[in-house]
């Protein structure tokens, strides 16, 4: 079965997020990511992980204007200096946390700015983040988001994060292989899944249609995890869901499908 790590941005939100570290672990969980750990203190954030033992698996990049609407900002004009902030920023926290994966978002462009723009930008980005993060022995990866949560948002397939990671090199950067936001967007989950495993650095699930735990939706986890596992896969598995009710009761997914 593979290794999850419990996502703390969307689970155990019944109590304050440095007390889910603790619910976490009570719950079995051996690793841990969330969206964004930045208005907490780093040592803060690294207390809890030791005290509780666990390993803090991935988190974002600062993402813009998080309220305002922004998903990212490596691929919009104009904001190359607020990026490469946000790069050295996340890189200070991941060395706190002992954190070896950063997502890095690609942003939502305005309507005015030409594809071939954004394309230019982000690879340029990245390009250099990707040489920031590897000179501190960190991996940045790339996820590609459907357009029904997230319209607009820059990356949105496989094969295009693929090509990106081709041009830069698998050793400075990885795909981030959500399942649901595959299943949403192109489907064929375990195909696609062994198709990019050599370049998959990090797994995430949540069910299909409504983003909460596995076995309330449409996908066959059974299968999913039993291809996992056959295939290889070595990394940690996101549980970015949303529960559908209290987090702890509903886990039982993790039993249900061999967990």
């Amino acid at each position: 079965m593979p290794r999850f790590a419990a996502n703390l941005s969307m689970m155990f939100n019944e109590v304050p997020f440095l007390d889910r570290f603790a619910a976490a672990r009570q719950a079995g969980f051996e690793g841990v990511e969330f969206l964004f750990p930045y208005d907490f203190p780093a040592a803060e954030i690294r207390t809890r992980l030791r005290g509780e033992g666990l390993t803090q698996a991935l988190f974002n990049l600062p993402p813009g204007d998080w309220a305002n609407g922004e998903r990212g900002l490596a691929s919009l004009p104009g904001r190359q200096a607020e990026f490469r902030a946000s790069v050295s920023k996340a890189l200070e926290y991941a060395a706190m946390l002992e954190c070896r994966l950063l997502h890095c978002m690609a942003g939502i462009p305005s309507a005015e700015v030409a594809p071939g723009t954004a394309a230019a930008l982000y690879a340029a980005n990245l390009a250099w983040a990707t040489e920031q993060a590897h000179a501190a022995g960190v991996k940045l990866v790339i996820e590609p988001i459907n357009h029904r949560d997230m319209p607009g948002y820059f990356l949105h397939t496989q094969a295009q994060g693929a090509a990106i990671i081709e041009a830069i090199g698998s050793d400075r950067i990885g795909l981030q292989f959500d399942v649901y936001h595959v299943q949403v967007t192109e489907g064929d989950i375990t195909k696609r899944m062994e198709r990019y495993l050599p370049i998959i650095a990090h797994m995430q699930i949540a069910d299909v249609p409504a983003r909460n735990e596995p076995g309330t939706g449409e996908i066959a986890w059974d299968y999913v995890f039993k291809r996992m596992d056959a295939l290889g896969y070595q990394g940690w598995v996101g549980c970015e869901y949303r529960p559908a009710g209290e987090t702890v009761a509903g886990l039982g997914w993790r039993e249900r499908f061999g967990g």
